[in-house]
């Protein structure tokens, strides 16, 4: 299978919903570190444990942007789903999070 996230010039990090690191890009890797097969959550704070618990059993998306080292960043973490063992349909398989720089001023367009 192709690894359609490897090189993309966006950080990439998929956990699972024991919050361990299951995958990471190389962009995820260079902001944050080889975290592959360790628990993400002594990272993040008591209410970054609250919304990723949200996600993890609700199924809500978090978005958000933030500033690092200079650069705005687009934060958006969403549920990843896969078939239920019994078939009975698709559940909660883990996170996966996008961290995006974004420019400082950015067009916006209303479509449709």
């Amino acid at each position: 299978m192709n690894d359609f996230f490897k090189y993309v010039e966006c950080a990439v990090t998929v956990c699972d919903t024991e919050c361990v690191i299951v995958y990471q890009n190389e962009k995820s890797v260079a902001v944050n570190g080889d975290m592959r097969g360790k628990c993400m959550l002594p990272c993040h704070n008591d209410r970054s444990h609250g919304i990723i618990g949200r996600i993890l059993t609700e199924g809500i998306t978090n978005s958000y942007t933030i500033s690092k080292k200079g650069q705005r960043k687009l934060i958006h973490q969403t549920p990843w789903y896969q078939e239920a063992p019994d078939g009975s349909g698709r559940i909660i398989a883990g996170i996966i999070e996008l961290s995006i720089v974004i420019p400082d001023r950015m067009p916006h367009y209303d479509r449709g």
